[in-house]
């Protein structure tokens, strides 16, 4: 765990100070999405930290900057007070300039303290539309009620903005577009997987690969996938699946596995640091989700000039383009994912240029770069309106902001 920080040396240091807190319980979209932030920030402006549950501490204490200071803290749930007043008295001891909560369940728990606590700036990133929603809480009555002590939302697409504004009714002024982006740089096109990877595997240097990376949870949609697979492996018999990523529905699809009579064709490898390496495996990647924000693994994988079969739900059309970065479906269909799939196996130059194409695309539209680039952005502004927030750091962002003026 990172040293923390003299509490002296806290009140002295003129940075901008930002926690991130999240309540997740494993490593996902919204956690890799974090670790980019904490990684760009400009640390000569912003002096970082993160409150996370203590499992997904030890996820990411490997990939973290030295320099930040983790708050492992479980607060997840109504009961969990005990929780709550840690991080109030975090936030106090650290003096707490933006607090930068990651999805609604963890805006919902910290956004309230944050207020209480007097923190000027509070912001959520929402991530995902939440399909999963039934009854009372499918009206989002809730989320305008905690509402009140957010002061901007980032949506992380287009359609992620339609969805906040449009269907949970949040205020329109709150909403910023920021759009997603990773380290691009970590993706070599012309990288191909060693040959001992595939022979861990058990697969043939001629076999077709499929790659869906995500958490084995309903809404990334394996169990469609697979259901697609029987329909591909009549055309393609060399075909073969690779699933990268752990979850809660890993015995039920590997029980849907057996019962389809796929298991010499399909491969579940669990959680992968390594993303490139596994992408450099495949010849088509796969995201047959229900729903999504903006999916990192689409940019991943079209960085890797791997081509990708999607479904056309929230911002994932916006990364894969259909018909010149890949193909997308409706979401649940296993014929016509099976046939879009289909398509892209049979033609290699179709392949290469839609991985080529999609590379060009997003080296153009989803760097990390231009992501923390307009967060700062945001921050500044944010700290900027509240016109009766009097700290140290408030000379030094009037300065920021009128060197990003000019």
């Amino acid at each position: 765990m990172n040293t923390p920080i003299d509490r002296g040396t806290v009140a002295k240091d003129r940075r901008i100070s930002v926690l991130y807190f999240t309540n997740g319980k494993a490593r996902g979209g919204a956690e890799e999405h974090i670790l980019t932030l904490l990684r760009g920030l400009d640390r000569s402006r912003f002096r970082p930290y993160l409150a996370c549950t203590p499992v997904v501490a030890e996820c990411l204490a490997k990939d973290l900057p030295a320099d930040v200071e983790v708050f492992p803290v479980s607060f997840c749930g109504l009961r969990e007070v005990a929780g709550g007043v840690r991080l109030a008295r975090f936030i106090r001891r650290h003096n707490i300039d933006i607090l930068h909560s990651h999805l609604f369940y963890s805006s919902f728990f910290a956004s309230p303290v944050g207020w209480l606590c007097r923190v000027p700036v509070i912001v959520e990133t929402p991530h995902v539309r939440e399909q999963w929603r039934h009854g009372l809480k499918a009206g989002f009555w809730i989320d305008r009620l905690a509402g009140r002590f957010v002061t901007h939302y980032i949506a992380v697409s287009a359609a992620n903005a339609r969805y906040l504004v449009g269907e949970k009714r949040l205020p329109a002024k709150k909403v910023v577009t920021i759009l997603n982006g990773c380290d691009l740089g970590r993706f070599d096109p012309l990288h191909q997987a060693p040959a001992a990877l595939r022979a861990s595997l058990g697969f043939a240097p001629d076999d077709l690969v499929l790659l869906v990376a995500g958490r084995l949870e309903p809404q990334k949609g394996h169990r469609v996938m697979l259901d697609a697979l029987p329909q591909l492996r009549r055309d393609f018999p060399n075909v073969r699946l690779v699933c990268v990523g752990d979850g809660a529905l890993r015995g039920q699809l590997e029980q849907q596995v057996r019962e389809l009579c796929l298991s010499d064709a399909v491969r579940f490898v669990g959680y992968q640091n390594d993303i490139p390496r596994w992408l450099s495996l495949a010849d088509v990647t796969v995201l047959p989700s229900f729903f999504e924000g903006l999916p990192l693994i689409a940019i991943e994988s079209l960085a890797a000039a791997r081509p990708m079969v999607a479904t056309t739900v929230d911002g994932t059309p916006e990364v894969i383009l259909d018909g010149r970065t890949g193909f997308t479906v409706p979401p649940g269909d296993a014929l016509a994912l099976a046939v879009a799939i289909g398509r892209l196996l049979r033609d290699p130059d179709m392949r290469r240029n839609f991985g080529q194409a999609g590379r060009s695309f997003v080296l153009e539209h989803f760097t990390q770069e231009r992501q923390v680039e307009q967060t700062q952005q945001l921050y500044f502004d944010a700290l900027q309106q509240r016109k009766a927030y009097r700290s140290p750091v408030e000379g030094a962002v009037e300065k920021d902001v009128a060197r990003s003026a000019g």
